[in-house]
């Protein structure tokens, strides 16, 4: 199910316009939160790969400056630019953001626009506009508790705010289930792949 949606999310579908002026994304946002070592990150960089047009980030290492746009003076000529950030760079694209469970509240906020409006309004250092974020946000995260505490419930487990979490069309759960047969299996392709790469 997991590889299907991350199919759609790549494909997308065309914004549509109702006769009222309203306008519904056709952008699938997606967020992969479960145990660590579930390959979550290898499947962002493979989506990444894939796709024509893609950033990647990570949520530990992003301010909101970063991800959005940030406004830089010039101090020789006094001139302001602005700079768009990893989801602009992404219009038309997809925003590859791992680690979303470590970005600080106030950063998380700054994707709130972007997920819905599919546009970032700047506000800064005199520069006032608005800028085109038509991006798709393919997220993973871990849960709160390190590995996914069953006996809580999954909004508890996620530690995202309910109108950050409202923004995602699909949400996976990848949960690390023991499998004696299954690791070892895992263990040896994960050997062969090493060993096959380290002889070239």
């Amino acid at each position: 199910d997991l590889k299907k949606a991350l199919l759609l999310v790549l494909i997308g579908a065309p914004t549509k316009q109702l006769k009222d002026g309203l306008k519904i994304r056709g952008d699938i946002h997606t967020l992969m939160m479960g145990d660590p070592g579930v390959a979550k990150s290898q499947l962002l960089k493979q989506v990444t790969y894939i796709a024509p047009r893609s950033v990647y980030t990570s949520g530990k290492g992003s301010s909101s400056a970063g991800l959005t746009a940030s406004v830089n003076r010039d101090n020789s000529t006094g001139d302001v630019t602005l700079e768009g950030g990893a989801l602009v760079m992404a219009d038309c694209g997809v925003c590859c953001i791992d680690e979303f469970d470590k970005m600080d509240e106030k950063d998380r906020t700054a994707i709130h626009e972007v997920m819905e409006q599919q546009t970032i309004s700047i506000a800064k250092a005199g520069v006032t506009t608005t800028l085109n974020c038509r991006t798709t946000v393919l997220a993973a995260a871990n849960p709160v508790y390190g590995r996914y505490n069953p006996y809580k419930s999954p909004v508890e487990n996620i530690d995202l705010p309910a109108a950050l979490l409202s923004r995602f069309d699909l949400v996976f759960l990848l949960l690390d289930t023991v499998d004696g047969d299954r690791d070892k299996q895992l263990s040896r392709h994960v050997a062969d792949v090493r060993s096959k790469y380290q002889k070239q």
